[in-house]
């Protein structure tokens, strides 16, 4: 037999063998290898761990209007390098991304930079311009091929124009992503509020402004028997919620972000612009409480809220600094550094990154059954990096992580069957 494709010396959920592609599709993963099929191409995998392609429902990819922070190609390169063959785009463009024409200009600046991948699904702005005051063309955003649409980082406070917002999304059967904050309690706030506050003098943001409207939202769903994405969930008292909500079967969905994850508050000492975040970095406590919530599916899924920004926006004073984290080039090795922890393991990560984001937004994903699409990656789980400017594929170099040493990394990706990323070794 000759396939069209042949991934020698890999290891799949701890099986070592050669994983068959055929047509940009799965055929067989072979325990122990075999010679009886030979590849029109080969690909000598080392060893590697195989593991599908990740989906990040949640970034900013600033074009077009703010280039001089990330473009569509340099954030799709960092995607491809850290391990996603797919991203949702929010919409905080300039022009927003409230009309066909922006949303078809994203897709072709995808097709034109990478038209083999990674893919790119555009989110829709859920009001005209983000101002929250009028719904966006909705069904022209939808037939241009946003994937779901979201007010991002402003809020809808209406509630009346939100139930109509998440009905209309509905009936096209797409879902509404919700940016949880009451800007009335977070207004000019910096950091989270609390005991670090106070001594650094920055005024504080409390959790009660994120999970009034978690219960705004949950209730909505409820209602409206209609569901309702929640974003960069950050706080215990937001997954006490949500908690309650899923045992009542409310359809309600959740996402968390790796720096939720693995950074507190104390981050911010020393007035550090890097882990300037909204929602912010939280207390231990919350840390704790939300790893917990992702074991127990309390979380359905981890995006990166990756928000890049160049390097002068953030050398200023704390207050002046835009808030973000650029995450898409670190996401998979810090998750990977919590998986070593035992915090969680490897079949979370798939699920939260893979199997979750693909099924509520209803998005083609690889689980290396035959027939499923051939987008995947080889994953050096020894290999350590520091995580240093020069090493990040994205324009915005504004993490936390930055001087870290992490531990697991891409080294080749494949979308639909083709290679699209090598690291030279």
């Amino acid at each position: 037999m000759q396939a069209d494709l042949v991934i020698r010396n890999v290891v799949l959920n701890g099986e070592p063998g050669d994983l068959i592609v055929q047509q940009g599709r799965i055929e067989e993963f072979v325990p122990g290898g075999t010679e009886s099929v030979q590849g029109k191409e080969e690909f000598d995998g080392q060893g590697f761990f195989l593991w599908p392609s990740l989906i990040d429902v949640h970034v900013h990819l600033r074009e077009p209007g703010f280039e001089y922070k990330e473009d569509i190609n340099s954030g799709l390169k960092a995607a491809i390098a850290g391990g996603f063959g797919q991203v949702m785009a929010m919409a905080n463009t300039n022009p927003v991304n409230d009309s066909a024409s922006v949303t078809e200009f994203m897709l072709e600046q995808a097709r034109k930079f990478h038209p083999h991948g990674p893919f790119l699904h555009p989110i829709g702005a859920l009001t005209r311009g983000l101002a929250g005051k009028e719904l966006s063309p909705m069904a022209e955003l939808a037939r241009a091929g946003c994937r779901a649409f979201s007010n991002d980082g402003l809020p809808v406070e209406n509630n009346e124009l939100f139930r109509r917002a998440v009905e209309y999304s509905s009936d096209l059967g797409l879902k509404v992503i919700d940016h949880c904050e009451d800007v009335s309690l977070s207004e000019g706030g910096l950091m989270n509020e609390g005991e670090i506050s106070s001594y650094l003098g920055l005024k504080g943001i409390p959790v009660v402004a994120e999970s009034l409207q978690v219960a705004r939202d949950i209730l909505m769903a409820a209602y409206l028997d209609t569901p309702i994405h929640l974003a960069h969930i950050s706080c215990r008292q937001s997954v006490e919620l949500i908690a309650w909500a899923k045992q009542k079967s409310i359809p309600i969905t959740a996402e968390t972000c790796p720096h939720y994850l693995v950074w507190d508050e104390s981050r911010v000492q020393g007035y550090n612009t890097l882990a300037k975040v909204n929602p912010p970095l939280r207390t231990r406590d919350d840390v704790l409480a939300l790893q917990q919530a992702v074991r127990e599916k309390v979380i359905d899924v981890l995006a990166t809220d990756h928000a890049p920004h160049a390097e002068f926006e953030k050398d200023v004073p704390f207050g002046e600094a835009p808030n973000g984290i650029s995450g898409l080039d670190t996401a998979l090795s810090l998750c990977f550094g919590l998986v070593l922890d035992g915090v969680f393991d490897n079949d979370d990560l798939i699920r939260l990154f893979v199997n979750a984001p693909s099924e509520i937004f209803d998005l083609e994903a690889n689980t290396f059954q035959k027939g499923d699409v051939a987008d995947f990656f080889l994953f050096a789980p020894e290999a350590e990096w520091e995580v240093r400017p020069e090493a990040m594929f994205s324009r915005g170099k504004n993490t936390p992580a930055l001087g870290q040493k992490l531990r697991g990394r891409v080294m080749a990706h494949f979308l639909r069957g083709r290679l699209v990323f090598e690291r030279a070794i």
